[in-house]
């Protein structure tokens, strides 16, 4: 970007002194042509590193095109962009979440890609439809899948082995996970669990594994509290037996790279399946990981399902869409930069793409590939996009009412269960007009 810059810096003075000299005008065309294209993303250094790889790429084929970027963690990530919606200043190109989609879109902030697949600018014609429609919002699309994941357990294989304990059975239940979990603590004292229980995407999907939806109409979408009492119960158990990290403890790990699997604290590690190269990065080539379904209810389906990892959506304050729908077009069909990211944001919704990438696989995107595939023989149905009021009923109900106050030993799930309804259909029922 810095020789585009200069490139045209260096133009615009060669451009001014002829026209001083009376020579031909020289079109300042290339001014006006070098069109600014803003992109933004959370993520990983590795997902930093690789994106910005492939953003100078584009620019490379495109010098009347300069990029600007930011990254964040997923937490600043949000914050930033409401911030940046209210004033009028989104990127063009956002990286967006299956948990936000709806509401962004049901605030007018983003602009529906259809156009864009009828006409072929975002090729998807390899695209399964399935995978299109997780960014679907009512009619319209609103973001296309970076790639495909599901929710997982990651396990240190070494661990299990050093406690003298097997990996645990694909279809293990959270009562099997329990005694599993004090197993690895006496016998390695390190927790066998450091964060991610109480993550709200966990909840989620324990409704999802009893047959129940989070969301309906606008509500909370499940009318028997008990097995989320049940669940938080053994977190508390759990904790108290040293086996799962306390509150406190949790909020000394901000990253990936600091995280108690990568540091060797740990045993079990929640991501997504996709955030297993980033973990293996960190961690270094010696370990071996796998990754593994969630544990589900007793008698209860699957807690896993295929989710479209991230979005890009062209945001509708972008002057350039045409532009940013042909910056994602490279971003999902480029063979050369599918190259470079190699399946970090998730298996690609490209057949062709993913087909390209298979001999190229290191250990751990070929684990999340094998992974994926275990995952589409044994999942429950995806539940719809999260309703509008989703990230006031996380930010203002679930986390600092009911989630951490349990946690921390100031409420009893019991009463948390019972803040958590009459709380959460409020924000919920407020955001619908209700």
């Amino acid at each position: 970007m810095k020789q585009l810059r200069f490139r045209f810096v260096l133009f615009s003075l060669v451009a001014a002194l002829l026209l001083s000299l009376g020579g031909v005008p020289v079109s300042t065309a290339r001014a006006q042509d070098v069109t600014v294209l803003p992109v933004t993303w959370w993520g990983s250094q590795t997902r930093h590193d690789r994106t910005i790889q492939v953003i100078e790429m584009y620019e490379a084929e495109h010098p009347n095109v300069d990029i600007t970027y930011e990254f964040a963690s997923f937490n600043d990530y949000w914050t930033r962009l409401n911030t940046q919606a209210a004033g009028g200043q989104l990127a063009c190109v956002m990286q967006q979440d299956y948990a936000y989609l709806a509401e962004w879109a049901s605030r007018d902030l983003l602009l529906p890609l259809d156009e864009y697949y009828e006409s072929g600018a975002i090729d998807v014609s390899n695209v399964p439809e399935a995978l299109l429609a997780g960014g679907q919002v009512g009619d319209h699309y609103y973001g296309i899948s970076l790639g495909t994941n599901s929710q997982a357990f990651i396990l240190d294989v070494d661990a299990f082995e050093r406690a003298g304990l097997d990996l645990p059975s694909p279809d293990w239940t959270w009562t099997e996970f329990e005694e599993t979990a004090l197993a690895l603590h006496d016998a390695l004292g390190i927790w066998a669990m450091g964060y991610g229980l109480e993550d709200v995407q966990m909840w989620k999907s324990l409704l999802l594994g009893l047959g129940e939806l989070p969301f309906v109409d606008g509500q909370l979408g499940y009318e028997d509290d008990q097995p989320i009492i049940d669940y938080y119960n053994m977190i508390l158990r759990l904790q108290a037996a040293g086996a799962y990290a306390t509150r406190a403890e949790q909020l000394e790990f901000t990253s990936i790279e600091n995280s108690p699997i990568v540091t060797g604290l740990e045993v079990i590690r929640y991501q997504w399946s996709n955030q297993l190269s980033a973990v293996w990065n960190a961690a270094g080539p010696d370990r071996h990981f796998r990754l593994w379904h969630l544990p589900r209810p007793e008698g209860g389906q699957s807690q896993n399902y295929l989710k479209p990892s991230m979005f890009f959506s062209i945001t509708a304050q972008c002057p350039n869409p045409d532009l940013a729908a042909d910056f994602i077009n490279y971003f999902t069909n480029s063979l050369e930069a599918n190259d470079v990211l190699l399946a970090e944001r998730g298996v690609p919704i490209s057949t062709v793409v993913r087909e390209h990438l298979l001999p190229s696989l290191d250990a751990a995107q070929t684990e999340a590939f094998d992974f994926l595939a275990r995952v589409e023989q044994d999942f429950s149905p995806i539940f719809p996009p999260d309703p509008p009021g989703f990230s006031d009923f996380l930010n203002n109900v679930y986390t600092p009412l009911f989630m951490e106050p349990i946690l921390y030993g100031q409420i009893t799930p019991e009463e948390g269960v019972v803040i958590l309804r009459t709380e959460g259909n409020a924000v919920l029922q407020a955001a619908a007009g209700n």
